[in-house]
């Protein structure tokens, strides 16, 4: 890939800079859709599987025009392009980038042959473990991981419950902490548990530890070290290690798959053993109808794009410092924390990719709750709090129950998905409507405020609105809109990161925290605090005391 300007050498940049200055800083939501009735239409599109209602964002037809000048002054296509065709884009790590090339179909992208291999491979075994299920010969997989090994198969076996295996149930266990594994191993029957390690190296601390400790449960079952083979599968490039823990069978993965853009590899194991090997080809072809779209669509009406620039105009120029995500949908509860690695992790950079400090913020916070649920935790703030944060609202079209319902239940839970829609809509809404003072004095006072002049309390209950949301709408949540919605968060992700100049697919951060660890360990054990920072001794000695 040739060289590529950095966005803020982009005289788009500077008019950018301009541009909010003169009209962008107060740019009224309110007003744009009273001076444009056509505003809705104007500022939503359908992608594959996703419905985006982009209208309540603080951009015009000069912000996005601005916008894509930056985009492509950057590169922007090039650089996509350059991932797409395998080139070495994880400049730090000197590795291609090719999690696309996982859910390519049979015959197309790169490395074809050996994908579908290991697909097959996989899907196979996951199917062997349904088809035991179903006799009753196992009734529980723990999926033991962290990081991207974990919160994205987490995410999507919760995501397709309704597509799960009825005699099976999938527990997902991350944290090294004891109170993570033990009240899971408390309620299953050691001789009808298969236990699936995902570790690219085998060597994660984390992972490790948890593997060992659920190893020594499953013997003191009274399993023999022979059944280990039988109970234990690995995801992982490390099948020496895998078979010294007495592991047969591993399902490897290639260096090019990063962590956070796992789940399509063979860490999704745990996600086709939940739904199936059908449901799984679903899930990998939503994801690959959205990256058509990513790769062909005009940059304009290009969601992925879009949303991207919406991210950059936010927070390099409105300096929006988070972003919320609120699913309303409750089988997208771990969807926020999945998002917050593929963001942070990719995007929590401070220098360009030739390793020069930035002048410029990059990842926001992304933070959030389902539906409804976060309304009476924390939107409080944000419709009156003093930061202004973007909110992302995922609404679904039709519910899906299974087991099927009928009657009076059936009724109730068919009400209960409108009031959950209305709610959605209204928070939207209100977030951009607001409520005027001179409005909340023609309301009536609650008597508790008797105290206080109705100028006051009128205050106390006006919004300033203005706020701004997206609203994506998928039809149903099924594997494949789910796929679908993953990789447009994926793309998205990549496009911010492209015109910051970033590397979005390295994350030494997190190593340094790793080094120190290993460091720290033995400390706690034999008591040496010698070399030790004066806070980092002293907690030491303070827990070894």
């Amino acid at each position: 890939m040739d060289k590529v300007l950095r966005c803020d050498q982009s005289p788009a940049w500077g008019a950018l800079r301009a541009h909010f200055e003169h009209s962008g800083r107060q740019f009224d939501l309110r007003q744009a859709f009273a001076s444009d009735a056509s505003r809705f239409a104007d500022w939503s599109m359908q992608a594959p599987e996703v419905f985006a209602d982009l209208s309540k964002n603080r951009i015009d037809a000069q912000t996005l025009a601005l916008l894509l000048q930056l985009a492509r002054d950057c590169g922007l296509e090039a650089q996509r392009d350059a991932m797409l065709a395998g080139e070495a884009i994880n400049l730090t790590e000197d590795r291609a980038v090719l999690h696309m090339a996982l859910r390519a179909p049979a015959g197309q992208g790169l490395f074809s042959s050996e994908v579908q291999a290991s697909l097959t491979a996989m899907l196979a075994f996951a199917e062997s473990m349904r088809d035991k299920a179903a006799q009753g010969l196992i009734s529980d997989v723990v999926h033991i991981g962290i990081g991207g090994s974990d919160l994205g198969p987490a995410m999507a076996v919760t995501a397709l419950q309704s597509f799960a295996h009825p005699g099976l149930k999938l527990h997902f266990v991350s944290n090294v902490d004891g109170h993570d594994l033990a009240p899971v191993l408390a309620e299953l029957d050691p001789a009808r548990t298969i236990f699936v390690i995902a570790s690219k190296t085998f060597t994660t601390q984390e992972t490790l530890a948890n593997a060992l400790a659920a190893r020594a449960w499953f013997l003191a079952g009274g399993m023999a070290e022979a059944d280990v083979a039988s109970h234990f599968v690995a995801t992982s490039s490390n099948k020496t290690a895998a078979a010294a823990f007495g592991i047969a069978t591993t399902f490897g993965f290639w260096d090019w798959v990063g962590g956070r853009y796992s789940l399509w590899s063979v860490i999704g194991l745990p996600i086709a053993i939940a739904i199936g090997a059908d449901n799984f080809r679903a899930l990998l072809a939503g994801a690959h109808a959205m990256d058509e779209h990513f790769v062909q669509a005009p940059l304009a009406q290009n969601l992925p794009v879009l949303l991207g620039l919406i991210d950059i105009w936010y927070r390099n120029f409105h300096g929006f410092t988070s972003r919320s995500v609120a699913p309303y949908h409750q089988g997208l509860k771990r969807l926020p924390a999945y998002l917050q690695q593929l963001e942070m992790e990719s995007n929590g950079k401070g220098v360009d990719r030739a390793g020069q400090p930035l002048s410029y913020a990059t990842s926001p916070v992304v933070w959030g709750e389902a539906g409804t649920n976060g309304q009476h935790a924390y939107f409080q703030m944000l419709h009156q709090g003093t930061d202004v944060i973007p909110v992302e609202f995922i609404a679904v079209k039709r519910t899906r129950h299974v087991p099927q319902v009928s009657g009076e239940f059936a009724e109730r839970l068919a009400d209960q998905h409108l009031k959950l829609l209305a709610n959605c809509l209204s928070q939207s809404q209100a977030l951009m409507q607001g409520k005027r003072v001179e409005e909340a004095l023609l309301e009536r006072a609650p008597t508790a405020s008797t105290a206080l002049d109705a100028l006051t309390v009128a205050r106390h209950r006006s919004f300033t609105g203005n706020r701004p949301s997206t609203t994506l709408v998928l039809d149903q949540l099924t594997p494949r809109s789910l796929g679908a919605l993953i990789a447009l968060y994926e793309h998205r992700v990549f496009v911010s990161g492209a015109l910051w100049g970033i590397n979005s697919f390295d994350q030494w951060g997190v190593e340094l925290g790793k080094a120190l660890c290993s460091g720290l360990l033995p400390r706690l054990s034999n008591g040496d605090l010698s070399g030790l920072d004066g806070s980092t001794a002293g907690l030491l000695g303070h827990l070894l005391a």
